[in-house]
């Protein structure tokens, strides 16, 4: 007897996780020329963007409570940009994918989105995730932008999410304003840009880095896609003044209790 297994669209979940390579800021050094332009001195360690980490680990863990999931993790940056794929891969990812671009590249937020939906497109993906900022520009734009390229539902501020069994959809509880949360439900595909507190991203294992180590990564050099026509410019940089600002509170016990009372509401803090 001929047994025959019919594989429809659903049986395998392919999933997409956005990744960035971060500088440590720690070691950012802004200085200054003798016409007083401000210039960045990066330092030489860079990592993984803290918030990306968590769209990885939710990714994986997706991967281990269901069957027949695949999941890409893709980067835009030079050629160092790849231990951050070989890190994804150390904590469960299957494949990697680098859009290299020159070694001091700076292409913004919409050329970066830009470059993932085309990427996208020829992927299938069920399911794209990734951090709701990065740790540098904090921008939180590249997520919303690359799901309205593809025409994809989406949401940010992700803190909880359950994907339902037909894989239909996805139902989502995100962050809003005041601290309060939002349910909402989501057909899938759709992208979804998670908050830090969804998971606890765990630390690659021996074996899968093993494994990164030997993996090749698929290589798509950006000057071969579609640029965004919107740029951003840096006009300067700065660091934030310190400052130390006290207010000494006096009179009788009751008189600084009406004052505090009265400099708490005035910063809306009761």
């Amino acid at each position: 007897m001929e047994v025959r297994i019919i594989m429809g669209r659903h049986s395998i979940m392919n999933i997409l996780v956005c990744v960035k390579q971060v500088p440590d800021l720690e070691r950012i050094v802004v200085t200054h020329d003798a016409h007083g332009m401000a210039s960045l001195a990066l330092s030489d360690s860079f990592a993984m963007n803290r918030f990306d980490e968590f769209a990885v680990e939710q990714a994986v863990s997706i991967k281990e409570s269901m069957a027949g999931v695949h999941i890409d993790v893709i980067t835009v940056g030079p050629e160092r940009s790849v231990q951050i794929l070989k890190r994804a891969i150390g904590m469960g990812c299957n494949d990697g994918v680098h859009l290299a671009t020159a070694a001091n590249a700076d292409p913004g937020p919409a050329t970066v989105a830009a470059w993932i939906a085309q990427f996208a497109r020829s992927g299938e993906y069920d399911l794209m995730l990734c951090g709701v900022m990065s740790e540098d520009s904090m921008c939180g734009q590249v997520g919303p932008m690359a799901a309205a390229l593809l025409g994809l539902p989406y949401s940010t501020q992700v803190m909880g999410m359950k994907i339902s069994p037909d894989l239909a959809d996805v139902s989502i509880e995100r962050e809003i304003e005041g601290g309060a949360r939002e349910l909402v439900d989501i057909p899938l595909p759709a992208l979804l840009a998670l908050q830090p507190g969804i998971n606890r991203p765990r630390y690659p294992a021996l074996s899968n880095m093993l494994r990164a180590n030997r993996h090749v990564f698929k290589t798509i050099p950006t000057d071969t896609l579609e640029t965004m026509g919107v740029q951003v410019d840096c006009i300067g940089l700065a660091k934030p003044p310190h400052t130390r600002a006290a207010q000494v509170i006096t009179g009788s016990p009751l008189e600084k209790a009406e004052q505090m009372a009265a400099l708490l509401k005035a910063k809306a803090l009761i």
